[in-house]
């Protein structure tokens, strides 16, 4: 296997004088960097599953809101979560090693961790639509071939898709199965459940949907064919930006990341006022709400929003259940949340809020110490997870009324709605149109429930963004010392004023995020402590 390994290697040279870091979202940069970065990757991905005694593990290749000469490649875990933390160091010490190192490295990260040789390895990988996805894929099966791994190819799949396929494929036969092992199978999961959980209520009007001229275009298409519409007591959903045949429209004034950094409505949206609109990003894992108010213009619905919208609705149906006692309902945010969302959810909706350090790895897992732990980053990416304890609940009280049956079984068809693996665009709208349908609700309600506060995030660009180390959920600064100090004092001159700044997860760069109680002081504190950054 070593000569097949090294072989296999030389085909896929490292360049020269690049250092590749595993980060949140894998490994993400220009397409051209990638090749022998996906083929070790896929050695990795090999030993991961043979550490785990042959089973599943998911491999994603994307770049989900990066332009479209980007793409990346991220590990998923058998049970549909991202890599195990301690995997992205040796991830990043295979992809950094020397050519005429690789099988020495490979052979030391299996001695290390007491992999056995004879375990099987299975592999399940998909991609995006990027034009470099085919040949990456080429670099991927080689490294599986030659690493001697069984692998199955499921060619076009949003990123969520293959997390809830390796989920499926490793609880097959268990009592923890998740669904069919197929993409129909996702596809009747969600329109069943759908079906379920909406019954008897009404959707008013279309929800236009922007897919980013991403993958999400024909899967959400394909989805169509399994919801009931409007008419059925479901929804009609309008489809716009879904050209994935021309490479360079990918992410380009559209999806998710446009709408929430630039404040506005992709241009080629052709909603009118107060209607329903929303936007995911080129892998679907992501999804941002907004609408026109005739008096306000724009009005953005983000993760925050949708994490308060779903908080308040499972809250009231577990009440309604009759499981308020038993079941704790717990909200996970990061410090880019705002703080008029924070206050919302604990002192209108009573219930307590997590803060973790940016990335989903962290959220998700805070989420899973509550038995309904809602999450979702400001950018619209965020999920709701069951405990085992709150599932059974669900399944085995006796309903003592109609009401109480009635909630019951809305919330046994959430479960089955809510893609709890990772954060699903098109699982998320399913499960936004269907709060706002059993609330009555039009996206100015929505908007109404609280009011933002004024905040900007400003870049920074910096010679060593790791000197800038934080402490609190990366709410404070503990290096460069006394810049903290300098922070809060900034800070208590303006009302309702809170900021923070940490270092950006891949360029030198520092993020500055300020918030207060109008727009021109949050600008003004944002500049304010983007001068300490830039001093020190």
């Amino acid at each position: 296997m070593d000569a097949a390994i090294l072989a296999a290697s030389n085909k896929h040279p490292k360049p020269v004088d690049k250092v590749f870091q595993y980060g949140t979202a894998g490994f993400r940069m220009k397409a051209v960097l990638l090749d022998s970065v996906v083929f070790r990757v896929g050695l990795v991905a090999a030993l991961r599953s043979r550490k785990l005694g042959g089973q599943t593990i998911g491999v994603m290749i994307t770049a989900s809101h990066n332009p479209p000469e980007d793409n990346g490649i991220k590990l998923v875990d058998p049970m549909g979560e991202m890599l195990e933390n301690s995997w992205e160091a040796y991830s990043t010490e295979l992809a950094n090693a020397k050519d005429e190192d690789v099988v020495s490295v490979y052979r030391g990260l299996e001695d290390k961790l007491k992999i056995n040789k004879d375990a099987p390895a299975r592999v399940i990988y998909a991609r995006d639509t990027r034009p470099s996805g085919p040949k990456l894929v080429t670099a991927l099966t080689d490294a599986l071939t030659a690493a001697g791994a069984e692998f199955t190819d499921y060619k076009l799949l949003t990123t969520p898709q293959l997390h809830y396929l390796t989920r499926c494929i490793n609880t097959e036969g268990t009592p923890q199965s998740y669904g069919e092992v197929s993409e129909k199978g996702y596809y009747e999961k969600l329109g069943k459940a759908f079906s379920r959980a909406i019954k008897g209520k009404k959707t008013v009007g279309a929800v236009t949907v922007d897919c980013a001229n991403g993958v999400g275009g024909p899967k959400l298409a394909e989805l169509l064919k399994y919801l009931p519409n409007g008419s059925e007591g479901g929804v009609d959903i309008k489809i716009i930006n879904n050209d994935v045949l021309r490479a360079e429209a990918l992410n380009h004034e559209c999806g998710a990341d446009f709408v929430k950094t630039k404040q506005r409505a992709p241009p080629s949206s052709k909603a009118g006022n107060n209607e329903r609109c929303c936007s995911l990003d080129g892998d679907a894992d992501r999804i941002i709400y907004y609408f026109n108010d005739p008096e306000h213009g724009f009005r953005l619905l983000d993760g925050d929003r949708i994490a308060t919208l779903a908080a308040s609705f499972i809250g009231d149906l577990a009440r309604e259940a009759g499981l308020a006692s038993e079941l704790k309902v717990g909200v996970v945010q990061t410090a880019y949340a705002n703080g008029a969302s924070t206050k919302y959810v604990e002192k209108t909706l009573g219930l307590p809020v997590v803060c973790t350090p940016t990335g989903v790895k962290w959220l998700h897992h805070a989420a899973t110490k509550f038995d309904v732990g809602v999450y979702f980053e400001a950018n619209g990416h965020g999920t709701v997870v069951f405990s085992q304890q709150a599932l059974k609940a669900f399944h085995t009280k006796t309903p003592e009324s109609p009401a109480q049956a009635s909630a019951l079984e809305t919330l046994k068809a959430l479960t089955d709605l809510i893609n709890q693996t990772v954060g699903d665009a098109l699982s998320d709208m399913l499960l936004v149109e269907t709060i706002l349908a059993h609330k009555s609700w039009t996206p100015k309600e929505w908007d109404l429930t609280y009011t933002d506060l004024p905040n900007r995030l400003v870049r920074v660009e910096v010679a060593d963004r790791n000197i800038f180390k934080t402490t609190d959920a990366e709410r404070k600064l503990v290096e460069p010392q006394g810049a903290q100090g300098q922070i809060d004092a900034l800070v208590k001159k303006f009302k309702d004023g809170r900021s923070f700044a940490r270092a950006s997860g891949t360029e030198d760069a520092v993020r500055v995020y300020a918030e207060a109680a109008t727009r021109s002081e949050a600008d003004d504190l944002a500049s304010k402590v983007a001068t300490v950054v830039k001093q020190l």
